[in-house]
């Protein structure tokens, strides 16, 4: 029943910007920390971001951090990923996950989350 669905994915050039959103049905997003992930043909899947249940907790992969920014609207039950300055190794599959659970230290593990979404292509090219 608990669902998550991202949007917003595409081509654009390097330099761009683009904005992903995970829209969540089934669950009430604000009781839950959301974590964006991405996996690129061939690689393991990297942590891109974890944004604790209030929203004032942020951490970042340190290839994204200064570029990426992730934000909360609890009204609509959506979570946003800002993209900025996007370069080509940015291109992947792009993916939001929920975790319930309350977490001692922030930290990026795959382990943590229980729902993912579908995940969405980026893709930058010239």
């Amino acid at each position: 029943q608990l669902r998550l669905v991202e949007s917003g994915g595409g081509l654009v050039e390097p330099g761009g910007s683009l904005r992903l959103s995970c829209a969540a049905s089934g669950f009430s997003l604000e009781t839950y920390a959301v974590g964006w992930w991405r996996q690129a043909p061939g690689k393991e899947r990297e942590g891109v971001s974890r944004m604790s249940r209030n929203g004032k907790g942020i951490i970042y992969g340190a290839s994204v951090e200064g570029r990426f920014t992730s934000y909360r609207d609890n009204a609509k039950n959506m979570v946003y990923l800002q993209m900025n300055s996007l370069r080509p190794e940015d291109t992947a599959i792009y993916y939001c996950a929920a975790d319930p659970r309350a977490r001692l230290k922030p930290r990026l593990m795959i382990g943590d989350y229980d729902t993912w979404g579908q995940g969405i292509q980026v893709t930058v090219s010239s």
